[in-house]
């Protein structure tokens, strides 16, 4: 930031009858700490030593400041999952699409102002699979004075949902990259950094969520996992949702919510039943041949006054393929669509585009285990090649040779997408990009194959919130299936998820100017190559154009 941009922010914060706003200054030490779980123990690339990482707190229309230093031997980045960074690309964090990563013994300077947004979102690192423990919660509060179109709850906690390796995540994808197989799944599940009662060895590997009777609860329910989807539910409570993705929802109840790595959801909890202890269970969904950590990570609702000795009342987490338990979940979200907060859906389509994302297999010589192949991921039958110049860089500075811009609207090879495939299986690799003028409207229908195997991809997109306007089961069809559209409430996410053997349609604006990554949130898949990026040109006049990058932006 200018210092006298700086002084005028400091200025304006200091006279809030002129001006609401705020600058929040966090500083991100990136440290290694010992940490056991499941009995054993193991150095885990950490912010500021904490696991989950601290909770970052904001209002809306503040401006944050987050000093990130890297104290480790790993390169580092920072994604601020969900936040807009409306002309601020530079913030956004993802390695060699937005900035070069932060090498050892260097730091960098996030600046973005939060615009339009309030509810929970994440951060988490954004280069190898260092986001396996480098992750933590955003807090986004609305303006002051404005209220929660909802209860106002007596009190606020944040649950972040992860998984756990006994062994390195690096030494573990390194080794799959290696092979040119899967990697191996997760030890454990976990909920605020603790698997729960699946580990004997220790009481202290529970989470324990403290109410009263009588009160109200948000919950702020964060999926931090690196590749799998997970329900969430608590014996003996309904759930009351009323936002995903820091957008309110039209509020409904359920017992079992469905979130995968990526998104948000924020429930009402209502302590409405006898005083006691009951079971807290995040617990793997996947409804395809793949295999997943099948353990269920626990936690403990504990009325106040509750004996340390009274029994835990329990419930049976879902089948792990229950498909008509998530869809019960995702088909009950609507937008609130009220006057103070529209669903602006775009109603007219200027780029009509069809994805593919899926699997697909490669030579690969060396791949031993893998008998000369190695498994990789696609977008139109693009694997993504990751560039060592990053791509808004090269695009602000014109450099050439490290993007092109003809990536492909359709699939190249049409085939039955939802079925077993092509005989062919090989893809093309590349670091391609589409290219959007400033407020074009998009309407993108991303449809799994069935290559390898059919599975559920949680798709993010950056930089945009998205309307999830259709999905269905099979291959799209674009005559029919437009007609079951919605239009008017559908909800609006930034990471939805292309149901495995199906699709998903999406509608959004480009009215952010700079690169913009679209990638699977599974990370073993955007490693494999699921991901794709948007240009996105200036508009007119500097508010719609992309401010210069900061001096202390990290050189590759």
């Amino acid at each position: 930031m200018y210092p006298w941009v700086r002084v005028l922010l400091l200025i304006a914060c200091i006279l809030p009858a002129l001006v609401e706003c705020r600058v929040r200054h966090y500083k991100f030490n990136v440290v290694t700490k010992n940490t056991t779980r499941l009995c054993s123990s193991k150095s885990i690339v950490t912010i500021n030593g904490k696991f989950p990482g601290p909770t970052l707190y904001a209002r809306e229309d503040d401006t944050v400041l987050i000093k990130v230093i890297n104290k480790v031997n790993h390169n580092v980045t920072i994604h601020w999952h969900g936040i807009r960074q409306l002309r601020t690309g530079w913030a956004d964090g993802p390695a060699y699409i937005t900035q070069c990563p932060i090498q050892p013994g260097h730091s960098y300077l996030y600046n973005f102002t939060i615009t339009g947004q309030r509810g929970t979102l994440l951060w988490h690192a954004h280069v190898n699979w260092l986001r396996s423990t480098v992750h933590g919660a955003i807090v986004i509060l609305p303006k002051k004075g404005v209220p929660y179109p909802f209860p106002k709850p007596d009190n606020e906690l944040v649950l972040v949902l992860g998984e756990w390796w006994k062994s390195d995540t690096e030494a573990v994808i390194n080794e799959a990259l290696k092979s040119g197989l899967a990697p191996n799944v997760s030890d454990s599940h976990t909920i605020n950094g603790l698997p729960g009662t699946i580990a004997n060895c220790s009481t202290q590997d529970v989470y324990n969520l403290p109410v009263e009777s009588g009160k109200t609860y948000l919950l702020r329910i964060i999926n931090a996992a690196l590749n799998e989807e997970l329900f969430f539910k608590i014996a003996g409570h309904k759930l009351t949702v009323v936002e995903v993705d820091a957008t309110y929802v039209k509020p409904f109840k359920i017992e079992t919510i469905v979130i995968a790595p990526g998104q948000t959801t924020n429930v009402l909890l209502t302590a409405d039943q006898k005083s006691g202890k009951y079971l807290v269970a995040a617990s793997p969904f996947m409804d395809a041949p793949i295999a997943v950590d099948n353990l269920t990570a626990t936690a403990t609702l504990h009325y106040t006054g509750t004996l340390a000795n009274t029994p835990t009342v329990l419930t049976i987490p879902p089948p792990q393929n229950s498909t008509q338990i998530a869809n019960s979940f995702i088909n009950s979200l609507k937008s609130l669509n009220a006057q103070k907060y529209p669903a602006n859906v775009p109603l007219t389509v200027d780029h009509s585009l069809f994805f593919t994302v899926g699997l697909g297999i490669n030579p690969c010589p060396s791949c031993k285990a893998g008998n000369g192949s190695r498994a990789v991921a696609s977008v139109n039958n693009v694997t993504f090649i990751m560039p060592t110049t990053a791509l808004l860089q090269a695009h602000y500075f014109n450099i050439n040779g490290v993007f092109t811009t003809d990536f492909p609207a359709n699939p190249p090879h049409v085939f039955n997408y939802s079925g077993a495939g092509p005989a062919n299986l090989q893809t093309q690799n590349g670091t391609k990009l589409y290219r959007l003028s400033f407020n074009d409207t998009v309407q993108l229908v991303m449809q799994d194959t069935g290559i390898i195997a059919p599975e559920n991809h949680p798709i993010h997109l950056h930089g945009f919130n998205f309307f999830v306007i259709g999905r269905g089961v099979g291959n799209y069809n674009p005559i029919t299936d437009p007609k079951g559209f919605n239009l008017v409430d559908p909800v609006e996410r930034n990471t939805v998820g292309v149901p495995a053997g199906g699709w998903t349609a999406i509608r959004f604006r480009a009215d952010n100017p700079g690169v913009w990554f679209l990638h699977c949130h599974l990370e073993i898949h955007t490693t494999w190559g699921l991901k794709m990026a948007f240009l996105v040109n200036n508009g007119k006049g500097s508010k719609q154009s992309l401010i210069p990058p900061p001096k202390d932006l990290p050189k590759c």
